[in-house]
């Protein structure tokens, strides 16, 4: 079975000061950058058989940084882009729930933004093609909350359960399968 490994972005400006980031495409902070270099050396490119990243430039960034680049560089794919948060783009949990009390982006509506299925359907397509690929290891440069999903239906799981697997940048969290059964191996580990 295919052993799934998520990394998240490094630190963006939006990203430290808790702004919803989907579509606005923005480069790692100095300190991001840093970040996605401490991963240089961790993970090693020729060690994966399918190499993926979300199109936006913090994905993109982070894997280059991380030492994915030549004959490694990530497959840019779709399915991996951030959830999108429509009318909340760009706005904090606090601006949110001024309007929308207890809002969660795992548990309720966006407006003007991906649906519920919508992103079950995109991580389902996604999880299909790593399957799928014939290969032993996959590794995915992608956001936090698309990660969280994708992580959860990898399990077989609703998207609600997702937020309780919270994750910060720069980590690695690590997917397979124990006696046949999709699992969680790591999660949100730093690396040091």
């Amino acid at each position: 079975m295919t052993q799934l490994y998520v990394v998240r972005h490094g630190e963006t400006e939006w990203s430290a000061n808790g702004r919803h980031t989907s579509v606005t495409d923005l480069e790692l902070t100095e300190n991001g950058v840093r970040e996605a270099e401490v991963l240089c050396g961790h993970l090693d490119p020729d060690s994966f058989g399918l190499i993926l990243a979300s199109p936006r430039r913090r994905a993109r960034q982070t894997a280059e940084l991380a030492g994915f680049t030549g004959a490694s560089e990530p497959e840019v794919t779709e399915d991996l882009v951030e959830w999108c948060y429509g009318d909340y783009e760009g706005l904090t949990s606090a601006q949110i729930h001024e309007t929308d009390p207890g809002w969660t982006i795992f548990t309720h509506p966006t407006p003007g933004g991906e649906t519920h299925g919508e992103v079950t359907e995109r991580m389902d397509r996604l999880i299909e093609r790593i399957r799928n690929a014939g290969v032993d290891r996959v590794i995915c440069f992608g956001h936090g909350h698309a990660l969280r999903a994708l992580t959860v239906r990898w399990m077989n799981l609703d998207l609600m359960w997702a937020a309780h697997f919270p994750l910060d940048t720069a980590t690695v969290s690590v997917l397979g399968v124990e006696k046949g059964v999709p699992a969680l191996e790591r999660w949100n580990a730093p690396v040091k």
